[in-house]
């Protein structure tokens, strides 16, 4: 009999806390991922157990190919959902040289083209959360807890940067290059949409990457891979290569507008080391 009462009050009881356990759950879970600590096993351990064991190196892979497929489903989505708002977009982008109707197409794709590559930009900086989120996936099951929450708390602050580069580039850095490529030699410029669609989104998309390099460095320097002073000894090599990107990326062949993108990525370059400092202080304290 007591037997039996026993069993009726704990039937009860998980009754009554059901519907708690249903509203705890996804709590729960998030706590359970942000905790969970991986096996701290040493590198060349890590190594010799993948040599041994060459199936554990494609389950990484398997991984890494699901990751990226969910990450180009969602850049394909986004860039669907920009196909509503591309003809306002490009309108937009178009103002800085007096509108949509100041662009001359001479080939019969070429408006298509722009259409397609303004709705790709657009689309990319929706998804980017995701596709971040998704990076993060495939490197969380080898983070600690602490290194969890940062790069989770880090991510927003991605994509923010990247739009803080879109608009710097739109804002700053297309009206101080416009005039002067418009109007070089007094020969009057007729913008085709392809050219200047391609022009302006290779400036956009790149300055919003470059924007990503003082967070980039901010976590590396709070992990331990990356030293304030090591970037500090290291600037003219890496001014040299901020150059050698700038003549990459700059889609003219004059030195003004490779300066203009330079230019932000010395300032970030800078930044950086700032930041760096103040992560390494950081992670000094901790370790003490």
């Amino acid at each position: 009999m007591r037997e039996f009462l026993r069993k009726v009050l704990s039937t009860l009881v998980r009754i009554i806390l059901t519907p708690f356990r249903i509203i705890t759950f996804p709590f729960r879970k998030i706590r359970d991922f942000i905790n969970y600590e991986p096996e701290d096993t040493p590198t060349p351990e890590v190594f010799a157990r993948t040599l041994e064991q060459p199936s554990v190196l494609l389950e990484h892979i398997g991984a890494l190919r699901v990751h990226l497929f969910r990450a180009i489903v969602a850049l394909f989505i986004a860039t669907g959902i920009s196909f509503a708002f591309a003809t306002r977009i490009l309108d937009f982008l178009a103002e800085p040289i007096g509108g949509i109707d100041s662009l001359q197409a001479i080939e019969v794709t070429e408006s298509i083209g722009a259409f397609m590559r303004v709705s790709l930009l657009s689309g990319f900086a929706l998804a980017l959360p995701y596709i971040l989120f998704e990076v993060f996936s495939f490197v969380n099951p080898g983070l600690k807890r602490r290194e969890r929450i940062f790069i989770l708390m880090s991510l927003p602050f991605a994509a923010v940067l990247f739009i803080a580069g879109l608009a710097f580039a739109f804002f700053v850095m297309l009206p101080t290059a416009l005039p002067f490529l418009l109007n070089f030699m007094d020969i009057t410029t007729v913008p085709r949409p392809s050219n200047y669609i391609r022009f302006v989104t290779n400036l956009m998309f790149w300055i919003g990457i470059s924007f990503q390099f003082p967070l980039l460095i901010y976590a590396l320097a709070s992990l331990g891979f990356v030293r304030s002073e090591t970037l500090v000894r290291g600037w003219r090599i890496a001014i040299i290569g901020i150059a050698v990107l700038a003549a990459v990326v700059t889609p003219t062949v004059d030195p003004v507008n490779m300066g203009l993108v330079m230019l932000p990525m010395i300032v970030l370059y800078f930044i950086s080391i700032f930041l760096a400092k103040i992560a390494q202080r950081s992670r000094d304290r901790r370790t003490a």
